[in-house]
């Protein structure tokens, strides 16, 4: 008797307390979201012979090169040395790695390299007078 009173008050608590099973993000809302992160990364990377990425398909296919070119649904991959080009769909895009230096980085090298230069032959000026 008192294990069926035990269920019956944890039963009612249950109820009361209104415990449901939630589920998370669907699988097509994640896939969704996933797709367009990687979208938007595509974009920031940006297009050219710079651009260059290595792109792990949802199929395990391996793809190394530059983006050539950024659609609305898929972009384009050629390689380096062969030159040919594949087409893939954000959806299909399991993992992307990319590398491409922003002209600020690419000026603030630049600067930098200047700037030890001067640096340098200050230096080498002030150390060789006679």
């Amino acid at each position: 008797m008192k294990k069926l009173l035990t269920m019956m008050v944890a039963c009612l608590v249950m109820s009361a307390v209104g415990v449901r099973p939630i589920a998370a993000s669907s699988n097509p809302e994640k896939e969704r979201r996933f797709t367009e992160k990687v979208r938007v990364g595509i974009e920031k990377l940006g297009v050219g012979r710079d651009t260059r990425v290595e792109v792990k398909l949802l199929d395990k296919t391996r793809l190394k090169g530059y983006i050539s070119e950024i659609n609305e649904n898929d972009f384009v991959v050629t390689d380096v040395i062969t030159g040919a080009s594949n087409t893939v769909a954000y959806a299909d895009v399991r993992q992307i790695k990319g590398n491409n230096l922003s002209t600020g980085a690419k000026i603030a090298i630049g600067v930098g390299v200047a700037v030890g230069l001067i640096v340098l032959i200050s230096w080498l000026i002030a150390t060789h007078r006679d």
